[in-house]
């Protein structure tokens, strides 16, 4: 008994810390970035676009209205297709083939973004500018690179929502003379749902999140895009370009963007989570 009491309190001390860790961080950032926003006001700091941090203007809202953006584009892209590929493993090919493809495509997750970013560089803006026009670092660019790299996440979480539906259902559903995609369309997705719409929430959570891909083709112009050819800076981006040589209110200011990302990501965090319980 002493041993398992043992066992039972790392385990408690393993959790505590994990929720210690993420409490410290949460509020060093805060600690950091909010002063700057009380001196600035929400309003000149969440509704400006001016970012000029050497002469005191740190308006982040065309940040704000960038990342939304590439990743609403990221979302109309990516979730479609992830939807066809988990319902055509999970539903129509053999379970042969779905053993083998299943973790291939959750592989694509273990890429370094930069690899994306890089591939991006070298053939998807030279497309983008040859056929479409602008400069080719654009808001299509990013959102098409992040729309491939939430595919492995919303794929995978999608397969498991789709299989754990009972075969009871599906049996019956055919019993009573509706064919394979019928079944699937009106009854396997629906019963499905929760966990299709947490695994969406979740690839988006990554789509807001990520950084070093988006640098590398989007552009990072500082302005609200008026075209999916318009190049744009997200709210990661600009943190990641301008915190090496930061300092004072500047980097006051990059923390306070901070802040915002992480609110937008904790949101869809719990919205994942809710959804979740409620299946």
């Amino acid at each position: 008994m002493g041993k398992e009491k043992l066992i039972e309190k790392v385990l408690l001390l393993l959790a505590l810390s994990a929720i210690g860790s993420l409490l410290l961080i949460t509020i060093f950032i805060f600690l950091e970035g909010f002063p700057i926003i009380l001196r600035a006001g929400w309003d000149n700091f969440i509704f400006s676009s001016h970012w000029a941090p050497t002469r005191g203007r740190f308006g982040i809202f065309a940040m704000i209205v960038s990342s939304l953006y590439v990743t609403m584009g990221a979302m109309i892209f990516g979730v479609p297709l992830a939807l066809a590929c988990a319902i055509v493993l999970s539903e129509f090919s053999p379970p042969r083939l779905t053993r083998i493809l299943k973790p291939t495509i959750e592989l694509l997750a273990g890429i370094p973004s930069v690899v994306y970013g890089f591939l991006g560089v070298i053939l998807l803006v030279p497309l983008i500018r040859n056929y479409l026009g602008g400069p080719g670092l654009s808001l299509l660019a990013a959102s098409l690179i992040l729309g491939i790299m939430i595919l492995p996440t919303v794929i995978s979480i999608s397969i498991d929502a789709i299989n754990a539906v009972p075969l009871l259902y599906k049996e019956g559903s055919i019993a009573l003379g509706a064919t394979h995609w019928q079944t699937v369309r009106k009854l396997v997705l629906p019963a499905a749902r929760s966990g299709i719409i947490t695994g969406i929430i979740l690839g988006m959570g990554r789509a807001v999140g990520e950084t070093m891909a988006v640098i590398m083709v989007a552009g990072n112009a500082l302005k609200i895009p008026i075209s999916i050819l318009d190049p744009v800076r997200t709210l990661t981006s600009n943190i990641a370009l301008e915190l090496g040589y930061a300092s004072g209110a500047h980097r006051e200011a990059l923390f306070a963007t901070g802040i915002v990302l992480f609110c937008i990501i904790m949101i869809l965090n719990t919205l994942a989570t809710v959804i979740a319980r409620g299946k």
